[in-house]
């Protein structure tokens, strides 16, 4: 019986030093994943039960393997994590600082993604290759990116910072900073100058067509109005 009550005070020690250990290195991800999800309670909460965290934390300790070269251990690492939470990074991609995951399941990251500080990706999201090529593939996102949820983001692309990509856009393009995209595949749409990812006001997107549509009207009108 005491070596029963040992063994049970070892691991909820161990648990508590993990737990500590993972609010003082990924503070600065639990407070983005706050700040960016209306249903994040606590700080515990998010510490516990956010499989976007927890998918970040496996692909820190997966990608610390990738750089040493014991390229086994860390797919071993990666894929234990896909189980658990639904979401495939590859260790060999480069995460920048305060990324979050948002629900997750079914988000893929490829080798050669580069992602920027400060980048909030919904479910469903694939930042994926175009083909068999060697080299970089997979795209490179900048800083203050919100891609939406089923998107697809192929190829060595970039994506310049404070860009929006819509729900199930498809984007195998380079996209400026500052734009948001939309659409199969994705186009460039105005947004008078707002950031989106500042209210996450995902439904508030312009049609790029309709505003084709309107200017054309807009001109012809003008034409009739000089007649």
């Amino acid at each position: 019986m005491t070596c029963i009550l040992t063994i049970l005070f070892i691991l909820i020690a161990l648990f508590i030093i993990k737990i500590i250990l993972i609010s003082i290195f990924f503070y600065e991800e639990i407070r983005a994943a706050q700040s960016k999800d209306p249903a994040a309670r606590s700080f515990l909460e998010v510490l516990l039960l956010y499989q976007g965290l927890h998918a970040l934390i496996s692909h820190r300790i997966a990608h610390f393997f990738y750089k040493v070269r014991f390229f086994l251990l860390a797919r071993l690492v990666s894929q234990v994590s896909r189980h658990i939470t639904g979401i495939e990074i590859h260790p060999g991609a480069q995460i920048g600082k305060r990324f979050f995951i948002d629900h997750g399941i079914g988000v893929v990251i490829g080798e050669t993604a580069i992602i920027g500080d400060d980048v909030l990706l919904y479910q469903g999201v694939t930042l994926g290759g175009t083909g068999l090529e060697k080299g970089k593939r997979h795209p490179t996102i900048g800083n203050n990116v919100v891609i939406g949820a089923g998107a697809k983001v192929l190829g060595n692309i970039t994506i310049g910072d404070n860009s929006y990509i819509g729900a199930n856009a498809v984007v195998i393009k380079d996209v400026p900073p500052n734009s948001t995209v939309v659409g199969v595949l994705g186009r460039i749409t105005k947004q008078d100058g707002k950031k989106i990812d500042i209210s996450l006001d995902h439904i508030h997107i312009l049609d790029p067509i309709m505003q084709s549509i309107e200017e054309l009207e807009k001109r012809i009108e003008d034409l009739e109005n000089k007649k």
